[in-house]
């Protein structure tokens, strides 16, 4: 009977192609793999933590399924604290009671231009400064870079809109909510003001400011999108809620204080054009 020539052979279907064209590779991965098994349970002795223990008993499952249900609880708690301290100072641009100053919080720049959201905000002081609800704009925000401004930014912003340079105050430590709240009242003098912002950020702002001592009415700036940015920065505030009561708890100095600016106060003794 003739032989088959070498190269039609075929690898039988039930033996893998790796077994019977790589079999040295293929032992070597087995006593790789073997050698892990080896070491797992020494691992284990070493690091306890790393073997997961479910309770075993009725009493162990009841206790883990109340810490489970207490830390949902606690992770829930500062974004509940900040929904209740906020919820009877929210207005609109039409019914927000007159107010000398208004704050419009930074929100980020494209180029040389306020984002979409920065300028709805700006857009939402523009009319309360027109319609008279207001009488100074304090623009803060973020001003660490030498080409990154967002408050004259909003500044050219706002004077483009009608709001005249002398009723616009700048903020350049504005790096965030709590900050912005503590400058506001500590270097500016600000008693009491309208806070713009978008509605997933307002709460927040609304209740930081209070608890560092402005007396604070909220107004949602309208016109946003519900948009991919806009369901980010709605999960977003779910974490940002701890980090205010945080701040709200043990009220910490910003980042940058300094001595007080007039600049609030002299642009209240201007008159209106």
């Amino acid at each position: 009977m003739a032989r088959e020539p070498e190269g039609n052979r075929i690898t039988p279907p039930h033996v893998p192609f790796y077994k019977a064209t790589d079999l040295g590779g293929y032992r070597m991965r087995h006593l790789r793999l073997g050698k892990l098994r080896l070491l797992r349970p020494r691992l284990l002795r070493l690091f306890p933590l790393l073997r997961p223990r479910l309770p075993r008993t009725r009493a162990g499952q009841r206790r883990a399924v109340q810490a489970v249900m207490l830390g949902c609880v606690l992770a829930l708690l500062p974004a509940t604290w900040l929904f209740l301290a906020a919820d009877d100072r929210l207005r609109t641009t039409r019914d927000v009671p007159r107010t000398e100053v208004a704050m419009v919080f930074g929100a980020g720049l494209r180029g040389e231009e306020p984002s979409p959201y920065l300028a709805h905000r700006l857009d939402a002081a523009a009319e309360l400064y027109r319609s008279g609800r207001i009488e100074v704009v304090l623009v803060t925000g973020d001003n660490s870079r030498e080409d990154y401004d967002e408050p004259d930014t909003m500044r050219t912003y706002l004077t483009e809109r009608g709001v005249p340079g002398r009723r616009i105050v700048s903020d350049y430590a504005g790096f965030d909510t709590w900050d912005s709240c503590v400058r506001a009242k500590k270097i500016f003098g600000v008693d009491e003001a309208v806070l713009i912002s978008q509605g997933f950020h307002i709460r927040r702002a609304v209740a930081l400011c209070q608890e560092a001592g402005v007396t604070s009415y909220g107004v949602p700036a309208q016109g946003d999108r519900k948009n991919a940015t806009w369901y980010y920065g709605t999960v977003r505030e779910l974490f940002a809620a701890s980090k205010a009561a945080t701040e709200a708890l043990f009220e910490p100095d910003p980042r940058f204080l300094g001595p007080r600016e007039p600049g609030v106060a002299r642009a209240l003794a201007t008159t209106r054009p």
